[in-house]
């Protein structure tokens, strides 16, 4: 028979373990989670790092905001407005001409993404193709500051930029392009803008 202090120097040690145990796995998680945020503000930018400009100042709507240091832009002089996320087609273009840049680079130092596309080399079928891959990327990462936007001369079909950083496809590849998105959004100067 065990006495009853015995009883309560047992359950005294148990709900000291129960203790440490509960202290301890808070503390892995917390570690956990402060590696995280550290991983994410600490890893690599996707794409080619393009430097970026010294002059980033707001210009009046219409004037051209160029010469810029990369083709399509990645930073810059730019409008004091900026375009909305979403999926531009060819039409869309007449209404911003004639110098888009001039919001899309405000859109970039906001932490956007845009895929510059440009259709004029493939046939409708292979546009069609294109441009639904590029909405299944934008789709994936929740279409948060993400636009895409015609851009005819371009050389190649698909091209991403976000602040200082830039992705060239040949043929899209939407892995590629969704890393791309992941690693560099939100990378800029003014990120908690809408």
């Amino acid at each position: 028979m065990k006495s009853k202090r015995e009883e309560l120097r047992r359950r005294q040690q148990r709900q000291k373990l129960i203790k440490r145990t509960g202290w301890s796995a808070l503390a892995v998680i917390a570690i956990g989670l402060v590696g995280v945020v550290v991983w994410q503000i600490t890893r690599p930018s996707a794409g080619e790092a393009v430097p970026v400009m010294a002059d980033i100042s707001h210009v009046e709507e219409t004037t051209d905001p160029g010469p810029y240091n990369s083709e399509p832009p990645t930073s810059g002089r730019h409008y004091a407005s900026s375009l909305e996320a979403g999926f531009y087609q060819e039409e869309d273009l007449q209404r911003y001409l004639p110098h888009p840049e001039g919001l899309l680079v405000h859109s970039l130092e906001h932490g956007y993404v845009i895929f510059w596309y440009n259709c004029e080399t493939l046939d409708a079928s292979a546009c069609q193709t294109l441009k639904e891959q590029i909405q299944g990327v934008m789709e994936a990462v929740g279409n948060a500051k993400v636009i895409a936007f015609p851009r005819p001369g371009q050389a190649e079909p698909v091209v991403m930029t976000s602040w200082g950083q830039l992705q060239r496809f040949n043929e899209f590849d939407p892995q590629l392009a969704q890393q791309f998105v992941e690693r560099n959004r939100n990378r800029a100067p003014e990120p908690n803008a809408p």
